[in-house]
């Protein structure tokens, strides 16, 4: 039973979706995870409950349209409109009605991936400058 209990400890857990596609996580927040396909050369933002897939292009296209929301100008208005923003973004079939959390939430999950992102290019040319 001991032997059982090891095997079970080191399985690694995936989704489904994971398994699927060989996903590589990126970034993970409590809000939501992104995730690479080196296979299909494109990005899964799994946000809002639902997983959305994106190239790099867009992905670049999502960060500044959520980087353009001005978070205190909507909690400072004084009208009687709900703080909704939605984030279409051109050539792309994914929109996202967001709230002011989700908006805080989406921005951190984006910074936290394209800091990771930036951190293993600096690696990689660290590492490649002292190999050559």
């Amino acid at each position: 039973m001991l032997n059982l209990y090891r095997e079970t400890e080191m399985m690694q857990v995936t989704t489904p979706e994971q398994d699927m596609l060989n996903l590589t996580e990126v970034f993970k927040t409590t809000a939501g995870t992104i995730y690479q396909s080196d296979a299909e050369n494109c990005w899964y933002v799994d946000f809002a409950g639902k997983m959305a897939r994106f190239d790099y292009r867009n992905l670049i296209k999502l960060k500044k349209a959520v980087y353009a929301i001005d978070v205190e100008e909507l909690l400072l208005k004084n009208a009687k409109s709900a703080d909704l923003e939605i984030v279409f973004i051109c050539a792309c079939d994914h929109c996202y009605v967001l709230s002011i959390i989700d908006i805080i939430n989406l921005k951190q999950l984006l910074q936290g991936t394209f800091v990771m992102l930036e951190l293993n290019h600096i690696i990689y040319d660290r590492l490649h400058r002292l190999a050559v």
